[in-house]
């Protein structure tokens, strides 16, 4: 059935096939037949800055190319994609197209409203829009999220801006970004999640970001920095592993931006693991001739201590120290650390092998604009073609920190012309050096003090320092000239020179004023990185004047001038960590003078003194400090104004010169040739906010003073010992140091002048 049906249509589907054939083949006839249509013509119109043939080479279709409405779209795509048109239209006109365009404006000028705490010139060396500039939307819009992020980034989340055109004549306009500041954003709480071992109080003092607070207006600490943020995870890090948790880890430290956007919360999550204590410690070497049980004194860290790893560091630095001087120049420490979980310990070998042989190839250095080139490579303890060593690279940075000339120091190597060559990178930024100030105090000793001084400590780029300071008193007044040349000759030798006029009322402790005209010249040296030796010549004119008329007979008898010409030595060993506010280690100094090489005055002076720093804790640490003085006339009985006092700041609880032989009479202090003092104190925090920067003090003084050479003072004159318990706050607060010590005698003699309170307090502008 399906077969006849078939057979039956078989000639209808056949004419259907040949019809469809001639159809196509006339459509392609016609289609081959008609001629394509060219571009005439490219007419422009509405341009007004932008010649019109600039127009055309921006478009992708040329005259005498085909009418294809694709590529026309392509052309108008490709104008609008320069910028430089805020519309554009394309039209055909039989074999023509028409492109009417709409130019953007040109800037002629970039303004900043409501920026107080952003300089214009900052805000325009962020953004892109300049004037003569084409203005387009998108560069604005650019621009307006560049000035917000400046904003944030200094602590302004709630910051939001306007931009604002001003329409001028001949299609110009004026830019006007309306900013609204918004205040500072600052941290409302600081949570921790996850600690146990440590609670949140300490955990934010480890932190340098803090919560917002009213004792916080002089710090930045208190606003959101996600820099500080990153910098916080790893102060944690190092906080855990210095006290054990050789497993912790930061989870996460986030953020949270308040709906007012005028506060952060942030919360950091840790994981703080088990404790560990320090197991087998162990140093070996491949280095022949080297034997490590002489490197066992440098290991800071023993078996059975909690696991720190800032020792771990410090023990490789000292070894590495070590080996240097011994000779070895390419050494590699490397400590292997095993972890016995189930015994919470870990055992290092701090393991000595030969490290590559690499030499210096030189020494560039970058970022010191007015510096010379010769202050910084002075303090670099590697030259070209010195063997590499990575101790006095280290050593090399403290140094170009220590001169104070620059805010910022990295001293780097990185690979050389060869494998064996390594170039030493050292990139500073130049602080300012110069310094005018106006300084005012008030201490027990000299009572009200005001002062002003002018300095350069870096005198025309050349490293010297040159120093003029007036200060004016109710008991001290001097006006002091220093110059410092710390290479003199080119030579790791420094050497200057002090003018000098001082007047110091004596008045009421033993009648008399003292004033001192003269000069000094000095000079000294390193011996080694850590002893000292200064020299200085000192010729001065002393003079002993309003002596009161119920002074002692001995301080008369002292009245009118006398000639200095004295010589003397320092010799100072120094091991403090910081010798600004040192925590560690420890200092002695030995000095001695003679008098005598001219003038009218004769004496041996010698002097010794240190003191010994522990840190008992975090942030508690013990100091005792000791001095010896003697000083002996050749010929001729010691004057006055050359004798030691004692009492005030170098033993507390006794008023100044409160110590020592007397006139029983008048009272006047005499001094003495003889005395030593010594102190032990313990600085301590007092659980205050680390942004206070106060700290306590418990101390105790003790010391004497004799050997007056004068029958008056037979019965004062002992050598008895005195003491003094006490307590003391130190602020280092943001208008200068101040110190205040209550002090109470527990050993005196019943001459002596004693004193419950002390306090000193300095400032500058």
């Amino acid at each position: 059935m399906a077969k006849r049906w078939m057979r039956m249509f078989r000639p209808v589907v056949a004419a259907f096939a040949a019809a469809a054939a001639v159809l196509a083949a006339g459509t392609a006839f016609a289609q081959i037949g008609q001629p394509t249509q060219r571009v005439t013509e490219i007419r422009v119109e509405g341009s007004q800055r932008i010649e019109p043939e600039t127009v055309r080479s921006y478009m992708t279709i040329r005259p005498g190319d085909a009418l294809d409405p694709v590529e026309m779209d392509k052309a108008l795509k490709s104008l609008f994609a320069t910028g430089l048109f805020a519309d554009v239209n394309m039209r055909q006109e039989g074999g023509a197209i028409v492109v009417r365009v709409v130019e953007n404006p040109i800037i002629n000028r970039v303004a900043f409203e409501g920026n107080r705490r952003m300089e214009d010139k900052d805000l325009q060396n962020e953004i892109q829009l300049r004037p003569r500039v084409v203005y387009t939307r998108s560069r604005v819009q650019r621009d307006v999220q560049r000035i917000i992020d400046i904003y944030r980034r200094s602590g302004r989340f709630a910051v939001t801006v306007d931009p604002k055109v001003i329409q001028l004549p001949q299609n110009r306009v004026d830019l006007v970004f309306e900013i609204n500041e918004g205040p500072l954003t600052k941290i409302r709480r600081i949570t921790f999640v996850g600690n146990k071992r440590f609670s949140d109080d300490r955990l934010r003092d480890v932190v340098q970001t803090k919560e917002s607070a009213w004792y916080r207006f002089l710090s930045t600490n208190d606003v959101y920095d996600p820099d500080r943020l990153t910098f916080d995870r790893e102060l944690l890090r190092r906080h855990y592993l210095k006290n054990g948790y050789a497993d912790f880890r930061v989870v996460s430290a986030v953020a949270e931006l308040a709906p007012t956007r005028t506060e952060f919360f942030v919360t950091f999550t840790v994981e703080e693991g088990e404790r560990y204590k320090f197991g087998n410690i162990d140093v070996q070497t491949g280095l022949r001739n080297l034997d490590p049980v002489r490197l066992n004194e440098f290991v800071e860290v023993k078996e059975g201590d909690w696991y720190d790893a800032d020792a771990v560091e410090a023990t490789i630095n000292k070894i590495t120290d070590a080996v240097g001087v011994l000779g070895y120049a390419f050494v590699e420490i490397r400590p292997r650390v095993r972890r016995s979980r189930e015994n919470l310990t870990i055992d290092v070998t701090f393991d000595i092998q030969e490290g590559p042989r690499v030499f210096v190839e030189r020494v560039d250095i970058v970022g010191n604009l007015r510096t010379e080139d010769r202050v910084v490579r002075r303090e670099i303890r590697l030259v070209e073609g010195d063997a590499f060593n990575s101790a006095k690279l280290r050593q090399s940075r403290r140094n170009i920190q220590n001169l104070g000339f620059f805010d910022k120091v990295e001293v780097t190597n990185v690979p050389g012309s060869t494998p064996d060559r390594t170039v030493l990178k050292v990139e500073v930024r130049e602080r300012s050096t110069g310094e005018l100030s106006f300084g005012a105090g008030i201490s027990t000793t000299i009572g009200l003090l005001g002062d002003v001084s002018i300095r350069e400590r870096n005198l025309l780029g050349r490293g010297q320092d040159l120093r003029l300071a007036l200060r004016l008193g109710e008991r001290l007044s001097s006006l002091d000239l220093s110059f410092t040349e710390p290479y003199f000759l080119d030579r790791p030798l420094s050497a200057g020179f002090d003018v000098f006029n001082t007047r110091r009322d004596f008045q009421r402790q033993a009648s008399f004023d003292k004033e001192e005209l003269g000069f000094a010249l000095r000079s000294g040296y390193q011996i080694t990185t850590d002893l000292r030796q200064s020299w200085r010549y000192t010729l001065r004119r002393d003079e002993i004047k309003n002596v009161g008329s119920d002074a002692s007979l001995f301080v008369k008898e002292q009245a009118g001038k006398a000639t200095t010409s004295l010589i003397g030595q320092s010799l100072l060993y120094d091991k403090r960590d910081n010798r600004i506010d040192p925590t560690d280690g420890y200092f002695v100094r030995v000095g001695t003078d003679f008098a005598g090489l001219g003038g009218t005055v004769t004496y041996v002076r010698g002097l010794l003194e240190g003191t010994y720093y522990y840190p008992v804790a975090d942030q508690y640490v013990l100091s005792v400090s000791s001095q010896v003085g003697r000083i002996v006339g050749i010929g001729e009985t010691v004057r006055i104004g050359d004798r030691f006092f004692v009492g005030g700041e170098n033993l507390r609880g006794f008023d100044d010169a409160g110590v020592g032989p007397r006139d029983r009479v008048s009272e006047d202090a005499l001094g003495g040739t003889m005395y030593y003092t010594g102190s032990v104190e313990l600085s301590f925090p007092l659980g205050l906010p680390s942004e206070f920067a106060i700290l306590g003090k418990a101390f105790a003084d003790f010391g004497s003073l004799w050997d007056a050479e004068t029958p008056i003072a037979t019965d004062t004159d002992t050598k008895s010992i005195r003491a003094s318990v006490g307590v003391g706050l130190a602020w280092r607060s943001p208008f200068g140091p101040i110190r205040v010590d209550f002090a109470k005698p527990v050993i005196k003699e019943n001459f002596d002048v004693t004193e419950i309170v002390r306090f000193s307090f300095g400032t500058r502008f």
